[in-house]
């Protein structure tokens, strides 16, 4: 599930394409004093991600602007709704907007036979261990740090990462009972299209900033059962990749066989 949050411009304003941490500031807050409270600074999966603010570019005041909040978890939507409704003012950085509307939506990425695309809205982050790199064939002084998944690492270690990352998340936001996506047989996704690769510097607290690696891509899919449909619907609800509380790794459905 999904918010759609309606946004329009206060004044005129350059877009910020690093205001990932000011957007995670404010989900935290509709958090705060929630049963979802203590996920805060924890190393597990946040059970949320969210878009950047879009269309991106430009605005002059009175602009229109939309944001989305995905999560598995309905109440943990229901919180972050009521705090956008009792305070509409959302300041990201120089980027200072009124709340205009909140809706919910349920993308879904449909019946097995289904045909279609994802597309990440914010870059994926995906980060190989450093144990697991002379499996993967990564050469290179690294350090003891996690290496950033590049183009020059082939794309074994980018699935292998994603599937393991969704099967940590479907341990904490799905039935102990249904198999997760290393469970069953068949990809995740049928075809990597990379859009591109590129370094963002993002502030992550107050006193700390980071350059991530990231990239872009375009993922088709058939659904091959109620299984699969329900990993990448996964997907679409947590985010694929690490560092969803801070926005990396959104989905969104950019096209399917009934043209969703």
């Amino acid at each position: 599930m999904r918010l759609l949050v309606d946004l329009r411009a206060r004044r005129d304003a350059a877009y910020d394409n690093a205001h990932h941490r000011k957007i995670q500031g404010r989900l935290w807050e509709a958090l705060d004093g929630t049963d979802y409270d203590d996920r805060h600074g924890s190393d597990e999966p946040p059970g949320f991600c969210y878009s950047l603010v879009f269309p991106p570019r430009e605005m002059r005041e009175g602009d229109t602007r939309h944001l989305l909040v995905a999560s598995p978890e309905e109440p943990l939507l229901a919180h972050v709704a009521e705090s956008f409704q009792s305070d509409r003012e959302l300041n990201l950085g120089d980027m200072p907007f009124t709340v205009e509307d909140v809706r919910a939506l349920a993308p879904d990425v449909g019946e097995p036979g289904t045909r279609g695309t994802l597309e990440s809205g914010t870059g994926v982050l995906v980060r190989i261990p450093p144990w697991q790199r002379e499996e993967y064939g990564i050469e290179g002084d690294h350090g003891d740090s996690a290496t950033f998944w590049r183009p020059e690492h082939a794309m074994e270690p980018f699935r292998e990462q994603v599937e393991n990352n969704l099967d940590r998340k479907h341990g904490l936001f799905a039935p102990d009972y249904l198999p997760g996506p290393s469970d069953v047989a068949g990809d995740l996704f049928d075809g990597y299209d990379l859009i591109k690769t590129y370094a963002l510097p993002v502030d992550v607290t107050e006193d700390q900033r980071m350059t991530y690696v990231l990239s872009k891509w375009n993922l088709d899919y058939t659904v091959r059962d109620d299984d699969h449909r329900r990993h990448l619907n996964l997907a679409l609800d947590c985010g694929i990749g690490e560092r969803n509380a801070l926005g990396f790794g959104f989905l969104n459905v950019v096209e399917d066989d009934d043209g969703r």
